[in-house]
C-alpha cells in the first residue's frame, strides 16, 4: 500500500512590522538566502507532490524571489491573502491553491502547515514529524516544544487521557501558566477534516482573528486523534520576528554551514570570525583564516588560504592561491595567485594564474 499523498503549506504573508522594514519579512536574509527559502529547504526529505506558499504584504517581490531560487523536487504554487485575518484565514486560502491539482482529489491525502518564518528547522524533523502522524493515524499531528519560559507561546493542553485537546493562546489560568510544553505553529494534518475544522473557526479572541490553533480543539471535540512530537531542540522551531532574533537565528545557522565544511576537510581557524553563505562551495584543503567573508555563488579549489579580513563575493578562486585582506567581487583569480594584502578587485576583473599582485591595489575588469 503506497502512503498518503503529502502537500504542503507555507505561511508567508504576514507584514512582519517588528521588523521595522520595507522589505518583506519573508525575504530578510540569513547566510544569503531568504528567510523563506530556508523553510522550503526542511522539506527536503519528504515526498511533496504540491507546495503552496501563501503571500500577503510585499505578495509581487516575494513571488518573484521565490520563482528565481526556490529549490526543486516539487511544483511551488502562490496565493494571495489580501487581508490578514489570521493563520487560519491564511491556511485556509492555501486549500484553494491545492484544489483542482489532478492529484489528491479525494482529500486522502495529509498536509504539513509551517510557518515561513522558521529557518532553523532541520529536514529529519519535519520527517520524522509525518512519520509520526502517520503511525498514530491522526487528524491532526503537532511539533511541540518543552521551553523553560514559555511565556508568548500558545500552550498544549491535554485531557485526563493524555492526549492534545486544545492550544490556549491567551494564557490566564494558573494551570495553563504552568505549562512548558508550547506549540510550535507547525502540524500535519489529514486533508479531509482540515477544511471542514477551518469552517468552524470563529475569530472571538483579543486580536479579532482566526487561529488556526484553535482547529485542535475542534478535532479533538469531534472525536478525531491529534497527535504530538515534541522536537528534542526548541530552538529548531523559533520564529524569527525582530533584527534581534534574525541575528540569532543568522549565528545557528552560520555555525551549522561551518560544521559542516570543517568535517568536509576545511580548515577555519576561528569559526566564529568565518562568515560563510549558504550558496557558496569550498573544496578540501581549503584554509580560511579570522574575519574571512564569503558570499553569494563565490567558489574555492583545493589548497586555497583565504583571509584574514577577506571579502568575497560571487568569485571564483583557483587551486592554491592566497588572498588576503582583500575586497572581491565577481571576480576570477588564479591557481597559484597570491592576491593582497590590500586589493580590491572589481567587478570582472581577474588575476592570472601565478600572479603576484603586491599590496594596496585596485584592479579592474580589463587588467
Amino acid at each position: 500500500m503506497s502512503p498518503r499523498p503529502l502537500s504542503a503549506v507555507v505561511l508567508a504573508a504576514g507584514q512582519g512590522t517588528r521588523m521595522r522594514s520595507s522589505r518583506p519579512k519573508p525575504l530578510h536574509r540569513l547566510c544569503g538566502r531568504p528567510l523563506v527559502l530556508h523553510v522550503l529547504d526542511a522539506l527536503a526529505e519528504l515526498t511533496i507532490q504540491r507546495a503552496v506558499v501563501v503571500v500577503g504584504h510585499g505578495a509581487e517581490r516575494v513571488t518573484k524571489a521565490l520563482l528565481e531560487q526556490a529549490p526543486g523536487g516539487f511544483d511551488i504554487e502562490f496565493v494571495e491573502q489580501h487581508v490578514q485575518r489570521g493563520t487560519g484565514d491564511a491556511a485556509s486560502v492555501a486549500l484553494t491553491g491545492l484544489s483542482d491539482t489532478g492529484q489528491d482529489d479525494d482529500e486522502d491525502g495529509d498536509v504539513i502547515v509551517l510557518p515561513g518564518d522558521t529557518p532553523l528547522l532541520r529536514p529529519p524533523t519535519l520527517a520524522a514529524l509525518v512519520r509520526h502522524h502517520r503511525s498514530t493515524n491522526a487528524a491532526c499531528t503537532l511539533l511541540t516544544a518543552s521551553i523553560e519560559e514559555p511565556a508568548g507561546y500558545g500552550r498544549v493542553m491535554r485531557d485526563k487521557n493524555g492526549r492534545v485537546s486544545r492550544i490556549v493562546e491567551d494564557v490566564e489560568a494558573a494551570d495553563e501558566i504552568e505549562i512548558k510544553e508550547v506549540n510550535t505553529s507547525i502540524y500535519v494534518f489529514r486533508r479531509s477534516v482540515l477544511a471542514p475544522s477551518l469552517r468552524r473557526l470563529s475569530p472571538e479572541n483579543a486580536q479579532g482573528e482566526y487561529y488556526l490553533t484553535d482547529v485542535v480543539g475542534v478535532l479533538h471535540d469531534a472525536g478525531y486523534t491529534v497527535s504530538a512530537l515534541k522536537v528534542p531542540d526548541a530552538s529548531e522551531a523559533a520564529g524569527v520576528n525582530d533584527r534581534a532574533q534574525l541575528a540569532t537565528a543568522e549565528a545557528e545557522l552560520r555555525d551549522r554551514i561551518n560544521e559542516r565544511w570543517m568535517r568536509r576537510g576545511v580548515t577555519m581557524l576561528d569559526p566564529e570570525r568565518t562568515y560563510i553563505d549558504t550558496t557558496v562551495v569550498l573544496d578540501r584543503d581549503v584554509t580560511l583564516y579570522p574575519g574571512t567573508m564569503l558570499q553569494g555563488s563565490t567558489t574555492v579549489a583545493t589548497g586555497a588560504e583565504i583571509g584574514p579580513d577577506t571579502r568575497l563575493i560571487d568569485c571564483t578562486v583557483g587551486e592554491a592561491s592566497v588572498v588576503e585582506h582583500t575586497v572581491g567581487r565577481q571576480a576570477t583569480i588564479g591557481r597559484g595567485a597570491t592576491v593582497g594584502p590590500y586589493a580590491v578587485l572589481h567587478p570582472g576583473s581577474s588575476v592570472a594564474a601565478y600572479t603576484v599582485t603586491g599590496s594596496h591595489l585596485s584592479i579592474a575588469a580589463d587588467t
